[in-house]
């Protein structure tokens, strides 16, 4: 007869069989949705903390080191309404010294253990040393209210929203600009450049978004904003219609007047690229090539008008096209649109990839790998063998 098996004792496991430990595919997907939201709203947080952390060191350490010293600064500062929370930082502190786990020590600070919150504490308790530098306190705490909603979900790993971390987002994009984040904040640019892809778009070569159409692409980048401002333009396609139907005759009159450099390349409306593109659109016989035609006479129209008509170049080209591309350079950066020609899809219908590339805030992110330079060398070399139109 058989030992009757032991009773469970306090703290013991009891392992139930048939447990589902296994994630089915939603679970995956929710788990890589949470993963993904948070990440990118930790990442906004880091720079939000990190930004105000150097501003409020900046402000009120030449106050209250000279008297206090380098360690007790910040537990002066704080003051006896922020004593329990200053202390319990010190505290972390000491521990984090033990254990080895201050891997910098330009970390090994009480102001590097203090949180968003106490440093909003910080700041509104000396809201008069501030006050110089800064001309709206409530625009601050109304964004940094904004963003703790954020800061708790994050820091306990809840589901995050999709609609709150676009506020996040926003907020911190805002807080950044008034705290001084100049050019090299994410509000900078036409198309701005956010905190995930400013950290880490290097994973991804210089493709900065993917739109499933051309519908969602000018929902987030208008043609206005997408062309206006521009110092050079250069535009490969079948009839260049992102162009031609959506950026206005006058507005690209001006935008040559101030300076801009424009080529645009069209598909020769009377080549057999033509008729075989129509045939696969099922479209009727020549009804490509007039909408072709008609979009080369618009653009005529405008060299026209121009006192320069040889900055703006018309060109055509016989080949078989393979996809269209609007290369775009401003003052400081770069930004392309390109699309490829699929076979049963319009233009509007295709997927759309934006890259950006050139200017002086890309300098230290390695472009060798970049797309862009493949299109521009790609339209470089059709430019060569196509014809000009009168």
């Amino acid at each position: 007869m058989s030992p009757a098996a032991p009773a469970p004792g306090p703290g013991t496991a009891v392992i139930r069989a048939g447990a589902e430990l296994d994630w089915g595919a939603d679970a995956w997907s929710e788990v890589r949705t949470r993963a993904q939201r948070a990440g990118r709203a930790y990442i906004w947080l880091n720079l939000i903390e990190q930004r105000l952390r150097s501003v409020v060191g900046a402000v009120l350490r030449p106050i209250y080191e000279p008297v206090h010293g380098e360690d007790d600064w910040v537990v002066a500062a704080a003051g006896p309404a922020g004593q329990e929370w200053v202390h319990r930082a010190v505290a972390v502190r000491e521990v984090s010294r033990r254990k080895g786990y201050l891997l910098d020590p330009a970390d090994d600070n009480v102001l590097s253990f203090l949180t968003l919150p106490q440093l909003r504490e910080l700041m509104v308790q000396h809201w008069p040393c501030f006050e110089p530098y800064f001309d709206d306190r409530r625009e601050i705490e109304l964004a940094l209210d904004e963003l703790e909603v954020t800061r708790n979900v994050v820091s306990r790993n809840r589901a995050l929203s999709r609609a709150v971390l676009e506020q996040a987002e926003r907020a911190s994009a805002r807080l950044l600009e008034v705290l001084g984040g100049g050019a090299g904040s994410p509000s900078a640019d036409r198309l701005p450049i956010d905190a995930v892809e400013d950290l880490v778009g290097d994973r991804y070569a210089d493709v900065v978004s993917v739109h499933p159409d051309r519908v969602r692409l000018q929902r987030q980048l208008p043609a206005e904003d997408l062309f206006g401002g521009a110092r050079r333009l250069d535009a490969i396609g079948i009839g260049l219609n992102l162009l031609v139907q959506n950026f206005s005759g006058r507005r690209l009159v001006r935008l040559t007047e101030a300076g801009c450099r424009v080529r645009l390349l069209f598909l020769n409306p009377a080549s057999s690229a033509v008729k075989r593109r129509e045939r696969e659109l099922g479209l009727r016989k020549g009804e490509l090539s007039r909408s072709v035609e008609m979009n080369i006479l618009h653009v005529r129209r405008v060299r026209a008008r121009l006192k320069d008509p040889s900055r703006f170049e018309i060109h055509v080209f016989d080949e078989t096209p393979r996809f269209t591309a609007y290369l775009v350079e401003g003052e400081s950066s770069g930004i392309a649109v390109v699309q490829s020609y699929l076979r049963r899809a319009r233009g509007m219908e295709a997927p759309v990839l934006v890259l950006r590339g050139g200017g002086a805030r890309d300098a230290t992110r390695d472009t060798e790998n970049g797309l862009l330079p493949t299109y521009r060398e790609e339209f470089e070399s059709i430019w060569q063998d196509s014809r000009p139109v009168s």
